[in-house]
């Protein structure tokens, strides 16, 4: 089992206020919690060595950049006797398109978050990449309407 930190309510604070925007500077950190700049810098750094902070990343506007399409797919892999897990995850993780790549338990094997430009740019992943990957036997496609994001439980 995996060792929990002890989090008081001010750890917990920063941790909502990184999630919504990581690039927040430990000055604006301490002053939306009430501390002070070094003391809400020892804290970010004490979360990120317990591991409570495992990276920060930027959110990109697909859209803006022209992937107007998401489309997520559940892959399920026929002969797992003769391909592996982790050749068919190298493969796939090649694939500039993939964002994501979740190896899952249920009806599919894996989920993977596809980004295109529009749907025949999809379809041309799909038939191109995605169907001639190693071991896939069955794909089934879910494109994304619309996204909200929620906080995470903190």
């Amino acid at each position: 089992m995996t060792d929990v930190p002890d989090l008081d309510d001010t750890d917990r604070a920063l941790l909502r206020l990184l999630a919504e925007d990581a690039g927040l500077s430990a000055s604006v950190l301490g002053q939306r919690v009430g501390l002070s700049q070094p003391a809400a810098w020892r804290r970010v750094q004490r979360l990120e060595r317990a591991g409570v902070l495992a990276g920060r990343r930027l959110d990109l506007d697909l859209a803006k950049l022209g992937f107007g399409v998401t489309v997520f797919l559940g892959v399920k892999l026929g002969t797992k006797g003769r391909v592996s897990l982790a050749d068919f995850e190298r493969a796939v993780s090649a694939i500039p398109e993939v964002q994501t790549v979740e190896h899952v338990l249920g009806l599919y094997d894996y989920r993977l978050r596809v980004a295109a430009r529009d749907i025949a740019d999809f379809e041309r992943v799909l038939r191109r990449r995605i169907m001639t990957l190693p071991g896939v036997a069955n794909v089934d496609a879910n494109v994304l309407l619309s996204e909200e994001r929620l906080p995470g439980p903190i």
